[in-house]
């Protein structure tokens, strides 16, 4: 795999080349601004980018502004963005187009390196993935009723499904049954009036939208 990073934090870009060379992830350019990310983008076609949220000249929302422009140009390209805090705006333009593959962690989460470089295959891979915090904001920041619904246990599962984890993984987790992860994911999405069928990393999608859409 390799990776365009766009990171004006000098320590913490090299940080993350130290870590994804040591997994076999080639780090194919850094830059440290907007303009430059899309450049970059253009001359490796990485399989994956890895943007802050806020980057020079104003520190505001050039990264995701371009990590943005860059899946209308090359719908699909996986990207996961980095931020210092909770952001819960920009959390809900990257699920917008539906179509997975992009990432939204804190940056406090890329010190925990296995579950960091997990989540960008993750992405790269098509999945979703969203910091536990993100979603933790999202629930309790979103308008009463179904959500109220949710079991202390469905909400676990919920948190579980948007960091990207599978039925048998969240089970691992929370050391239940594939069955009951089941019957767990099926109460969530009744009680949230979503699809059942939905496959997946859709479902993710499906109940961050949700989320997204009932948060102020």
């Amino acid at each position: 795999m390799r990776v365009v990073i766009a990171e004006d934090n000098v320590l913490l870009s090299a940080g993350l080349e130290l870590i994804l060379s040591t997994r076999d992830i080639e780090v194919a350019e850094i830059v440290t601004d907007a303009a430059g990310l899309l450049a970059a983008a253009a001359r490796h076609e990485p399989d994956a980018v890895i943007a802050d949220v806020r980057l020079p000249p104003t520190f505001h929302d050039e990264g995701v502004r371009a990590a943005l422009a860059l899946r209308r140009t090359r719908p699909g390209l996986p990207v996961l963005v980095l931020s210092q805090y909770v952001e819960k705006v920009y959390a809900r333009e990257l699920l917008s187009d539906g179509t997975g593959a992009v990432g939204y962690l804190l940056k406090d989460r890329v010190s925990r390196v296995g579950e960091f470089v997990d989540a960008l295959r993750r992405v790269a891979a098509g999945g979703t993935v969203m910091d536990p915090e993100v979603v933790a904001q999202l629930l309790t920041s979103a308008a009463r009723g179904p959500i109220d619904t949710l079991t202390a246990r469905e909400r676990e599962v919920l948190t579980l499904m948007a960091r990207g984890l599978g039925n048998a993984e969240i089970g691992a987790e929370l050391v239940i049954t594939d069955n009951a992860v089941h019957k767990h994911i099926g109460n969530i999405f009744a009680k949230l009036g979503l699809p059942t069928t939905t496959p997946g990393h859709r479902r993710v999608l499906a109940v961050l939208a949700y989320l997204g859409a009932a948060a102020p």
